[in-house]
């Protein structure tokens, strides 16, 4: 073990211990390359990680909140947040998205990885779809770009599948979907968590417990909530799905309803809160964008700097910006 190494191990664990504050590394030098034992994600420490940070919105051209694809952003989520993670939902199939604007898309996506680990956050990246089976062959070159490009930092996080619907079946369909990705995204990048979303909006990951991937390492599904709609019976679904071994991490989440708007439910949320922190469960929250919704962290017609005060938040995003403050014990360095 090398002197940084058990320096920046020496100060998490201190920092467990007082329950304080500890100016340590970044996220990715404190937690290193992300891998799956059992039922949890573990850093190279070997021990249990749970990250927390935002969703942007989708990428897609043209649309409300692809402007926020800005290295700025990034920083303000890890520098006033402390936030360990962040996701870029890159729009697949509708209007503006990857089938239509290739270039544009990858453009934001690049700006936002890049100035991830230039922060040394972890990085999710989503194909944002609700419907990915339809063109497999876009979603393999998707990958495959991203793996060549990024692959060996351990920042990444592949996202294979944002949402299938309701009536995409998980063992006829999603699960086939991910059999034909995965293995061309290892065959690029071997080690790096592959991602797959699960049944009715990445809600049934208690069918996919009862039918998993086979042969394939550091995997993890999908579980998205919205604390205003989804209450006891879909953590009922994760608890099955963890007792049954799967890992879990929860890439989407929202404190409203299930449309994104609504009034936020705070009794709900802190519920699914103990929860991801009882099971050690990372998250990221919807979305890091001005929609007119109640889902939104940043008032309407904020510019997309970054250079963000509470003034410019909405009631949702002070909510978060707390939840995710106080997520971790350790306070990450960011970019040098």
């Amino acid at each position: 073990m090398t002197l940084a190494r058990a320096l920046t191990r020496l100060l998490l664990v201190t920092s467990l211990v007082i329950g304080t504050h500890v100016q340590a590394a970044t996220a990715v030098e404190t937690h290193g390359a992300l891998s799956v034992q059992g039922k949890h994600i573990v850093g190279s420490h070997g021990k249990p990680v749970s990250l927390a940070g935002p969703s942007l919105f989708w990428s897609n051209t043209g649309w409300i909140g692809s402007e926020y694809y800005t290295a700025g952003a990034v920083a303000f989520a890890q520098r006033s947040w402390n936030a360990g993670i962040i996701r870029a939902a890159i729009g697949a199939d509708k209007n503006g998205g990857l089938q239509a604007d290739w270039a544009a898309n990858m453009a934001r996506l690049e700006t936002v990885v890049d100035a991830a680990i230039a922060q040394g956050m972890y990085v999710l990246v989503d194909y944002h779809s609700h419907d990915a089976e339809k063109h497999p062959e876009q979603a393999i070159k998707f990958f495959e770009t991203v793996a060549r490009k990024y692959g060996k930092h351990p920042n990444l996080i592949y996202e294979i599948y944002n949402e299938p619907l309701k009536d995409t079946d998980w063992s006829t369909v999603i699960k086939p979907y991910a059999e034909k990705l995965i293995p061309r995204i290892r065959a690029i990048d071997p080690h790096n968590l592959i991602i797959v979303g699960t049944q009715s909006w990445s809600q049934e990951v208690d069918k996919a417990a009862r039918d998993p991937l086979k042969g394939f390492s550091n995997i993890v599904y999908a579980l998205h909530f919205y604390a205003g709609s989804h209450k006891q019976w879909l953590r009922d679904k994760a608890k099955f799905a963890l007792d049954h071994g799967l890992a879990l991490m929860v890439t989407e989440w929202g404190a409203v309803n299930a449309n994104g708007d609504g009034p936020i439910d705070r009794v709900e949320t802190e519920r699914w809160l103990a929860f991801m922190r009882e099971h050690h469960i990372s998250h990221l929250q919807w979305t890091l964008g001005s929609k007119r919704e109640s889902a939104s962290q940043l008032k309407e017609r904020t510019p997309p700097t970054g250079e963000w005060t509470d003034a410019d938040l909405t009631e949702g995003g002070l909510y978060f910006q707390q939840i995710v403050r106080s997520w971790s014990a350790v306070k990450f360095s960011g970019a040098k």
